[in-house]
């Protein structure tokens, strides 16, 4: 069999399964693009009338939607990287170091996946209100990160234990220290896990509701995912077109950056060999 006959038949064996995750997608965008008497139409079609492009434009102007986004991606992107920087240590030191209470370390990192944000969130409310972070991004930020730094060093220290203790020993025996191993050899290796690590991180911190719509108070401060539920009750009435606009624009930045680093997914498959 050649090699497009086999493409063509994997194409044909996925085609169910990309309609199933185009399809919500195709159902934000064609109902973005419709009128609200379009909407409700009795009728209903696929395809607008025309190009309404008003929905995003009020949205993001008129609405601040793209304040919200903005917020979001300040959000996820600070507890991304504040998870990263503690969860890379701790997973390297469950992996290559002797540390007491190890084995009871890591079942009580996979206890803590199993407490909901919810029963934590009145405490957290108050201590955040105490030293005056109430209302500031800060606060979501250094929350976020608290509750996916346990998963993060889940993943993470699961994937560093696939990776050769001889590459790192090679490093010292040319006469490199522990830290300068573990920056030129260690990490490059591990930056798929990384990269899928961080992923995770990111989409939980972006889709998170609870936490930001306790210590965020202003409308100007609030991330995406509240100002969407805000729209389900405007004026008593429920703007499909413009919560469709806004699920299709919150849902762009995480599929933009899957498409970025996708080539790190991809090669996390393979992990080098040992000389």
């Amino acid at each position: 069999m050649t090699k497009a006959k086999r493409s063509i038949l994997c194409w044909a064996a996925l085609s169910p399964l990309l309609v199933v995750a185009i399809f919500p997608y195709a159902t934000m965008l064609s109902t973005a693009l419709k009128q609200k008497d379009e909407v409700f139409a009795v009728d209903q079609s696929w395809l607008p009338r025309g190009l309404y492009l008003d929905n995003f434009t009020r949205l993001l102007f008129e609405r601040n939607f793209g304040q919200a986004v903005l917020n979001s991606l300040t959000i996820s992107l600070g507890a991304t990287l504040l998870s990263l920087a503690v969860a890379i240590p701790a997973a390297y030191a469950l992996t290559r170091l002797s540390v007491p209470g190890k084995p009871f370390f890591r079942n009580y990192l996979l206890i803590t996946q199993m407490i909901s944000p919810i029963v934590l969130i009145i405490g957290l409310f108050r201590m955040f209100a105490y030293f005056g972070m109430i209302n500031s991004q800060t606060s979501v930020i250094i929350a976020h990160s608290a509750f996916y730094m346990a998963f993060a060093v889940w993943m993470l220290q699961s994937y560093f234990a696939t990776i050769p203790r001889e590459l790192e020993e090679a490093a010292w025996l040319d006469g490199a220290s522990r830290f300068t191993g573990f920056v030129r050899v260690f990490l490059p290796l591990c930056l798929p896990g990384v990269v899928v690590t961080a992923l995770f991180t990111f989409v939980s911190s972006w889709n998170e509701y609870a936490m930001s719509l306790t210590f965020l108070r202003d409308a100007s401060q609030q991330t995406a995912p509240v100002q969407i539920a805000f729209l389900t009750g405007t004026l008593y009435q429920i703007e499909w077109e413009m919560i469709m606009a806004a699920t299709l624009i919150a849902s762009l930045p995480v599929a933009i950056i899957f498409a970025f680093i996708q080539k790190y997914l991809i090669g996390g498959l393979a992990l080098g060999g040992v000389k």
